[in-house]
């Protein structure tokens, strides 16, 4: 993850399918995933920056709003980014009422795989051929000498804070949050189960009641 913010732009991923759906009123076309949003369907993919975490963060409060007693399906497929854009979304997962569970396709890795684990307890889940990775904040800044030392004495802040995070997430020690993420560390989902990352591995949709 980085303190800095990525330029990817959510481009729709190429063409979007439509959904065509009929009622006494004539035809109304939603895009898929607003038909999936209707159904509390959230799916943060590609990096994590400002554009991609105010999206997550204003379909969270939309589906608050709509139903503040009805959980909320957060489906990630991510390598991470920005540290400031993932902890705007974590933050909205942590205030809003309706749990949050979350679920892995593809990759949590980074930022991804912090947000991730801070679904609701016993409601976080991993596909069975995902990957989760987990590592330190990394930054990038150049400058004066001076101001590298500000930028070092924040990223160590985040670090640590992150750490902590991660361990009331996880149930592991600050310690081994510590060690674990001290380079790139890769996991399967059954290894993300064990490591507290997430409650389940998921391999049909029946497994999940």
């Amino acid at each position: 993850m980085s303190m800095h913010e990525s330029s990817w732009e959510p481009q729709a991923l190429g063409m979007v399918p439509m959904v065509i759906e009929q009622s006494g009123r004539g035809e109304r076309a939603y895009d898929i995933y607003s038909r999936l949003l209707r159904e509390r369907v959230i799916f943060l993919v590609g990096p994590v920056n400002d554009v991609t975490a105010n999206l997550v963060v204003a379909q969270l409060l939309f589906l608050e709003a709509d139903n503040p007693d009805k959980d909320i399906h957060f489906y990630i497929n991510s390598p991470g980014g920005s540290v400031t854009a993932g902890m705007s979304i974590y933050d909205t997962m942590q205030f809003i009422k309706p749990d949050v569970s979350t679920l892995c396709l593809g990759q949590a890795a980074s930022m991804g795989a912090f947000l991730l684990a801070a679904g609701a307890k016993g409601k976080r889940f991993a596909l069975p051929n995902s990957r989760v990775m987990i590592h330190q904040p990394m930054g990038g800044f150049q400058g004066q000498a001076s101001d590298i030392a500000i930028h070092a004495k924040e990223i160590l802040s985040l670090r640590a804070k992150l750490n902590e995070i991660m361990a009331l997430h996880t149930g592991q020690p600050v310690d081994r949050i510590e060690r674990d993420t001290d380079r790139d560390n890769f996991l399967s989902a059954q290894e993300a189960a064990e490591y507290g990352l997430v409650d389940k591995v998921l391999v049909s949709r029946e497994t999940a009641a």
